[in-house]
């Protein structure tokens, strides 16, 4: 049986560590591109070199090329720049887009049918640019973010209630930045709402956090987060590879529904064999409309810089 074929490209922090979970969970072959010379093929190399004591039996291949990324099933955007201490996710857009626009025009010649998911920041910007330049259907292209943003949310919700992050389920909406719009009304505890079981301002605080989540490892890192970041991409190209029908949040494109046109922005989704199967919509409150309309509106002003 043939192994599904990833391609990764970036090698840096996000996209290695992808690369390795991807491959310790078996979910196919992986390709890492990068255009620094012999980066991605010693990164290659050094998971592969894993793979007796992990146990796991994948092809691992390292290149400058996007020949070895022909009849990719999943295409994993993770190339840019990154983050800094001080900087914003906006700030990345100009640099980003031009590596954005380069690498869509290797991947729509070598991997015309691939499922793209992309991760470069800004991000929901990215992910329509990456739509426009590909041509690719919607379904097949996405952005990884709300998967991110939901762990770190449930990660903070499960450490100050000191219970497992297994029974934390919760999503968030809106736009990869300040903007985004966790939904406590919408979050469950091994079932219990989570206003059930937290003060209104310790559930603000921990929403506070999860905006901030990623400036917080920025500033004590001095460059972006990579552990969770990768783990998210990776439950992303599991849902598909393997046609799980996950409900995730993830950037897609909406035509109509929360009465958004034209724009990826993070949504409920169901995530399969199909990518982006359906968008999920649920009932919002004036209060979680107005976020959420802040944040579509923030999204609209970074697309629209892109001309």
């Amino acid at each position: 049986m043939k192994r599904p074929k990833i391609t990764i490209v970036g090698a840096g922090n996000v996209g290695a560590t992808a690369a390795h979970i991807c491959a310790s969970k078996q979910l196919g072959d992986v390709v890492l591109i990068d255009i620094a010379e012999g980066v991605p093929q010693g990164k290659a190399l050094d998971i592969f070199e894993s793979s007796p004591v992990d146990r796991f039996d994948c092809r691992l291949v390292g290149s400058q090329s996007y020949d070895e990324a022909k009849g990719s099933d999943v295409v994993v955007v993770t190339a840019g720049i990154p983050r800094k201490p001080g900087m914003s996710r906006d700030d990345l857009i100009a640099t980003n887009a031009k590596i954005m626009q380069s690498v869509m025009t290797e991947v729509k010649a070598k991997c015309p049918d691939s499922f793209l998911i992309i991760v470069s920041n800004p991000l929901d910007a990215m992910v329509y640019l990456a739509h426009k330049q590909s041509g690719f259907p919607k379904n097949r292209v996405m952005g990884m973010a709300g998967v991110l943003d939901t762990a770190r949310y449930r990660s903070f919700i499960a450490a100050e209630l000191d219970v497992s992050v297994l029974d934390v389920q919760a999503f968030v909406l809106g736009g990869h930045g300040d903007q985004m719009v966790p939904l406590p009304r919408y979050t469950t505890v091994g079932g219990i709402p989570l206003p059930s079981l937290l003060s209104a301002e310790k559930i603000e605080a921990i929403v506070d956090r999860t905006r901030k989540g990623g400036a917080e490892i920025t500033k004590l890192l001095g460059t972006s987060a990579y552990y969770a970041p990768a783990a998210s991409i990776c439950e992303m190209v599991e849902a598909i590879v393997r046609d799980r029908k996950r409900i995730l949040p993830a950037a897609a494109l909406c035509e109509g529904e929360y009465g958004i046109e034209g724009i990826f922005v993070g949504v409920p989704v169901k995530l399969g064999g199909n990518g982006v199967e359906k968008v999920m919509e649920i009932e919002l409150n004036d209060d979680e409309k107005a976020a959420f309309a802040t944040s579509v509106d923030h999204v609209k002003s970074l697309c629209d810089g892109l001309g």
